[in-house]
């Protein structure tokens, strides 16, 4: 949903997708030929007509941009036979110059449209092993309402490390996982899918919430340190921010542990709450390296009616024009009442109005409504 909306957003332009604005370069050459033609002989506003190439390569394809370049030869050729001047040096070199100036523009519109080419490929690429990565999560699961986003950063095509997941366990009660890999490109993607895969294969088994942030940490370690040396395994910065929940289906509370990520807010009405534990663990990956061989498990109420919030730091550290980051705490509260996937679409709509359609780092946000039994 989040990576249609963006493309559309560019399709819309891209070269060749504007079409009322090539009025401009025509209007300018029509504007140029006349004036030129109509005004005293010492005015000459031919040489202006190399503006129409320089233009039409801002918006439009290379064979549009190589018609007004002809266009605008055609017109310095006409302005030169109505004046009676096509014979001399002036007019000729004005008409080589047009041309030399319309070749570049077409080469570097080949050029802009090959690589334009190339990342689309790439990110479409991306797009499906995003689509691979993250799963759907599940709309209900016991007494939870569930929806998630993922908005990928409009810079470059590397993926990010944002990740999330869910899993019904057979204690009646949802766990949940939302994390942050270290980094971008095919080592978060190899990271990201590290963590996923260990997180689905054992969140249903695993008895505590410890046990389970214990595999994740040493699945991590053991995958990115078997085939390194000692040297290399000590210098190792593979690592990834992550919350751990859990929420039973039969009591109000949600039991988490956060290993070093942007605490979760609560909200209840138009009331924030971030879920800040009192201890916040090492990253998953470096608990193992220091020696951390337990969790702390922190509960907080979660009643019915209330909204749960998870989010990678893509969310609260967007940054508009103007440096200002986006203030997720004071805007989440306008959408409360909503449903979870109404409640992303439009914090969707105005992150992106916030950054003004760019943001610098993927972003992942999934909403929990705990409904009645």
């Amino acid at each position: 949903m989040a990576l249609r909306a963006r493309l559309d957003f560019v399709r819309s332009w891209q070269p060749g997708r504007s079409p009322a604005l090539i009025v401009i370069p025509l209007a300018l050459i029509v504007t140029v030929c006349v004036v030129d033609v109509l005004s005293p002989p010492h005015i000459h506003l031919g040489p202006l007509l190399v503006a129409a190439p320089a233009i039409t390569v801002a918006f439009a394809s290379a064979a549009m941009t190589a018609l007004m370049g002809a266009l605008a030869v055609a017109a310095q050729v006409l302005i030169g036979v109505l004046r009676g001047v096509l014979p001399t040096a002036n007019i000729q070199a004005q008409v080589v110059a047009l041309i030399v100036v319309s070749a570049i523009c077409v080469t570097l519109c080949l050029v802009r449209d090959r690589r334009e080419r190339q990342m689309h490929r790439v990110r479409s690429v991306a797009e499906a092993a995003q689509s691979v990565l993250l799963q759907p999560l599940p709309a209900h699961a016991g007494s939870l309402r569930i929806a998630g986003l993922y908005i990928p950063a409009e810079e470059e095509a590397d993926m990010g490390g944002d990740l999330y997941a869910a899993a019904r366990t057979v204690h009646q009660s949802t766990r949940l996982l939302i994390g942050d890999v270290r980094g971008n490109g095919l080592a978060a993607i190899n990271n990201s899918a590290l963590l996923l895969g260990a997180f689905r294969a054992a969140a249903h088994r695993q008895a505590t919430l410890p046990r389970l942030a214990i595999h994740l940490d040493a699945a991590l370690r053991w995958d990115t340190s078997q085939w390194q040396s000692q040297t290399e395994q000590d210098t190792n910065e593979d690592f990834a921010t992550a919350t751990l929940l859990d929420i039973p289906d039969h009591e109000p509370f949600v039991h988490l542990i956060s290993c070093g990520h942007p605490p979760a807010l609560l909200l209840r009405g138009h009331h924030v709450t971030p879920l800040t534990p009192e201890t916040n663990h090492l990253p998953i990956g470096l608990g193992g390296v220091f020696g951390i061989a337990d969790y702390d498990v922190q509960t907080f109420a979660f009643e019915v009616g209330d909204l749960l919030l998870l989010y990678t730091d893509g969310v609260i550290e967007a940054r508009n024009s103007e440096g200002l980051f986006y203030p997720f705490a004071e805007r989440a509260p306008q959408w409360t009442k909503d449903d979870p996937d109404v409640f992303l679409r439009l914090l969707q709509d105005d992150l992106l109005a916030h950054v003004h359609g760019c943001l610098n780092d993927d972003a992942a946000v999934v909403a929990i409504r705990r409904l009645a039994v």
